[in-house]
């Protein structure tokens, strides 16, 4: 099978309506909201190395820790959200703000090519001394992400430059040669980074690098935060490690061992991130094997319906299987997009739809849940049910979610669509356009559609030549009854392979493919070992999981709706509704609370006839405060 690699964001224009809102938001208020919120909380002014440092915004946990040790990480998003924005629109204010962050990191960068800012301006003789907690390699990581994409939309590479000099003095540091430390990063990240830059530049020792990254992590005795404890804080130490083990950084054993996720979700989902990268580029199957047994334990027993990951604030990550607590969810939208990122990756070793279907159920729903629609407020925790107390804020003390959703929605281009010499693969649905290289001839391609709120799609292939290529149609998992043809001709669903219709054909100006893929709603049970869910349905249309919202169901908190297993769930069309929408209604009941004046009683509450309204739960929180749910409880008929 040709080996299928994504399309870059820069060569795909986005035309529909949903993204392209998206993207104008972003461009237009999140980027520049974000910087402004940089620079109040002093973050900016962290890379002048001020002397003396002023005190710390974020003061220091019990066990020493403070957050603004990887300030230098939210510099880096912030620099690639708004490097992918100026792909679609230069912005001239936006590329001054981007060049004088560079500027002040490339005074601040010692002479020996290190770059880490706390240390620089606090605790210079202290670096590289706890990579368990600290971040150094990690901040390293998305400055270095930061770099790669505003090479890749300027062109210029003065940032890459101060990076390159910083990862020789890593090189140089980490590894398993003669003095040098067997050491990696506590928060992975800077391994995914590296592959971006192999990909770019195509020098081994970038690739090489991150395969050691991947072998070192978790091989013992000595476990490698141990030795370096000891060498801190001396062999007496009896200071514990604050998360208890090492399973919270997925250092517990060597990473192809590993058959079971578990620690901080979004180190986790780095982690695999990279190991499905390194396993694509070295061919090497035994961590192709160990990716694929990590995803089924993920997909059977630890995600939330929305794709939302890691139930515990605890540890901002994985607990028991089966854990999926809908109030107290943690699931963090960093978590939902590093989801999106090793989806990706899974997808490019097989070209399987079902790494497709999470992508995309990430894409919609973990993942865009953490971002509002005036774009300038976010969630860092998505729960699947609220009492009306949580609220969109500003900004956090850790921000790392406000960019990491701000990056995503601004390079959302590269995951439609993948090529290869001989053909197209197409993952995701929406309006978009491309010209691509396939079989020696320029191809223009135009998706249109109004997706995802409906699945009629229509494909417009424009070779320059006649020519004979592949064309890939995902059929998504959740559709049923899909149908396709071409020109007008009727073309059979029932070929489609892992999820893909390939159309092989001889192509010519003005080809037009049709897809329909129908969305009736549908209700959704949880395995029953999820207690949670037990006696709920969630709703779901397409790729959209729905909710309740009480702005949108008057008469109290949601949670006194039930419906009934036989009522019928109708999708309507909402004009009115965030620039039009469709939401799911269905005849219910509501308990009435009014009439129930005690705490405990013998009767149960009376029941009236109500009806339910639902939204795509992306969008809850975006109207007045109330009560939200998305595991509706549900009334079965004797």
């Amino acid at each position: 099978m040709p080996r299928y690699a994504p399309v870059p964001f820069p060569e795909v224009k986005l035309e529909g309506q949903f993204w392209h809102e998206r993207l104008d938001t972003v461009l237009a208020r999140t980027v520049p909201s974000q910087h402004r919120k940089l620079g109040e909380y002093g973050i900016l002014d962290s890379l002048k190395l001020p002397n003396p440092p002023p005190p710390l915004r974020f003061p220091r946990h019990a066990n020493g820790f403070t957050v603004q040790v990887f300030w230098d990480s939210d510099v880096g998003k912030w620099i690639e959200a708004a490097s992918y924005a100026l792909a679609h629109r230069r912005d001239i204010d936006i590329e001054n703000k981007i060049e004088a962050a560079i500027d002040d990191l490339e005074k601040a960068q010692a002479p020996d090519g290190y770059l880490n800012c706390w240390y620089l301006g606090r605790e210079p003789e202290k670096r590289w001394t706890n990579l368990r907690d600290n971040h150094e390699m990690y901040n390293a990581g998305h400055l270095l992400e930061g770099a790669v994409a505003y090479f890749q939309v300027t062109g210029r590479r003065r940032f890459l430059d101060i990076m390159e000099r910083y990862l020789d003095h890593i090189y140089a540091t980490f590894g398993t040669g003669p003095g040098q430390r067997r050491g990696y990063d506590g928060h992975e990240e800077i391994e995914l980074a590296l592959m971006k830059l192999y990909y770019l530049t195509g020098e081994r020792k970038h690739l090489d690098f991150a395969t050691y990254l991947i072998n070192e992590r978790g091989q013992q005795p000595p476990h490698y935060f141990d030795w370096e404890r000891e060498q801190r804080e001396g062999s007496e130490s009896k200071q514990p490690y604050v998360f208890a083990n090492y399973e919270y950084s997925q250092s517990h054993k060597p990473v192809r061992e590993q058959n079971k996720v578990v620690g901080h979700a979004v180190r986790a989902m780095y982690l695999y991130t990279a190991m499905a990268d390194l396993a694509a580029e070295l061919g090497d199957a035994a961590l192709k094997r160990a990716c694929e047994v990590l995803w089924d334990d993920v997909m059977k027993t630890k995600m939330y319906v929305t794709a939302g990951l890691g139930p515990s604030a605890h540890n901002e990550g994985f607990t028991h299987d089966y854990d999926l607590p809908n109030q107290t969810a943690y699931a963090e939208t960093c978590a939902s997009v590093a989801l999106i990122f090793w989806a990706q990756r899974m997808l490019h070793l097989d070209l399987d739809g079902k790494y497709a279907d999470i992508l995309e159920l990430a894409m919609f729903n973990g993942a865009l849940s953490g971002l509002s629609r005036d774009g300038e407020h976010y969630f860092y925790a998505n729960p699947l049910e609220s009492d009306g107390t949580p609220t969109r804020w500003e900004w956090h003390t850790c921000p790392c979610c406000t960019m990491n959703v701000s990056r995503l929605v601004a390079s959302v281009g590269q995951y439609f669509l993948s090529s290869a010499e001989d053909g197209v693969a197409f993952h995701l649905y929406g309006g978009i356009a491309t010209d691509l290289e396939i079989a020696g001839t320029k191809v223009s391609l135009r998706e249109v559609s109004t997706y995802p709120w409906s699945g009629d799609i229509r494909i417009h292939v424009d070779p320059e030549t006649p020519a004979a290529f592949d064309v890939k149609l995902r059929i998504p998992g959740w559709s049923n009854g899909a149908t396709a043809s071409v020109n007008g001709e009727t073309i059979p669903t029932g070929s489609a392979e892992r999820g893909y219709l390939t159309l092989r054909r001889q192509w010519q100006k003005g080809d037009v493919i049709a897809l329909d893929l129908p969305m009736p709603p549908v209700r959704l049970y949880a395995h029953p070992g999820v207690i949670m869910d037990a006696g709920r349905v969630a709703l779901k249309r397409g790729p959209l999981v729905y909710c309740l919202e009480e702005v949108d169901n008057p008469g109290g908190r949601v949670q006194r709706l039930k419906l009934p297993r036989h009522a019928l769930l109708k999708a309507e069309t909402r004009s009115d509704l965030f620039d039009g929408i469709v939401t799911l209604t269905a005849e219910a009941t509501s308990l009435e609370e009014s009439e129930f004046a005690e705490l405990y009683r013998t009767a149960p509450p009376r029941e009236a006839p109500s009806t339910l309204t639902a939204i795509p739960y992306f969008l809850w929180a975006n109207r007045e405060q109330g009560s939200m749910m998305v595991w509706v409880p549900e009334a079965v008929a004797n």
